[in-house]
């Protein structure tokens, strides 16, 4: 197994991950297992924290590190919360302030379009001037209100016009295939294949 270090803390990140890279030979350790702590995130864009989070943890491990950085981005809002998708609410963190801000925001709005993003960045070490890099977007739209008690982050509102169902409605497996992260996986998987 090659040992690739994930630059997160969320257990379902880290289960969905390990699950798609364990095929391939990858064992992926969460860097708090090396005892790294979060890296900042102080970038405009997806791409540009993702690539922070990575460096961070592959310059105090030693090993290829792998990370992501996703949000919402909501049409009428000019893409925001964007990168800013977990504070948008602002400290501490809160799904349910996040939700009640996008709500109260688009109040009065009938463009409701939206979409996920996903970014995943893997270096093989510290200094690989070239990443690969896999992207992946949902398309959906906001919903008026809360649906579904599963899922995370804006999943109650976010409403996938082709399924009626909102990311809080899907099962597991079923948000894993469609999801902007089950997509980005999945980019990221053929260009491993491909190496």
């Amino acid at each position: 197994m090659k040992r690739l270090v994930l630059a997160s803390g969320n257990e379902g990140k880290i289960r969905e991950i390990r699950r798609v890279l364990a095929p391939l030979g990858f064992e992926v350790l969460p860097q708090a297992h090396f005892g790294v702590a979060e890296a900042d995130e102080p970038h405009g864009t997806f791409i540009e924290n993702a690539l922070a989070k990575a460096r961070h943890a592959s310059v105090l491990t030693g090993l290829p590190a792998l990370a992501d950085d996703s949000g919402l981005c909501v049409q009428a809002l000019g893409g925001a919360p964007g990168v800013g998708s977990a504070r948008f609410a602002g400290e501490p963190r809160s799904d349910e302030r996040n939700n009640d801000r996008v709500l109260e925001l688009l109040a009065d709005t009938e463009d409701r379009r939206a979409h996920y993003y996903c970014v995943i960045v893997l270096l093989r070490h510290d200094g690989d001037p070239q990443p690969l890099i896999a992207e992946g977007e949902w398309h959906g739209e906001i919903a008026r209100e809360r649906r579904g008690a599963g899922g995370f982050g804006y999943d109650p509102l976010f409403l996938d016009p082709l399924l009626g169902k909102t990311g809080a409605e899907l099962g597991l497996d079923e948000k894993s295939r469609i999801s902007h992260r089950g997509r980005a996986l999945a980019v990221l998987v053929e260009k491993l294949k491909g190496k």
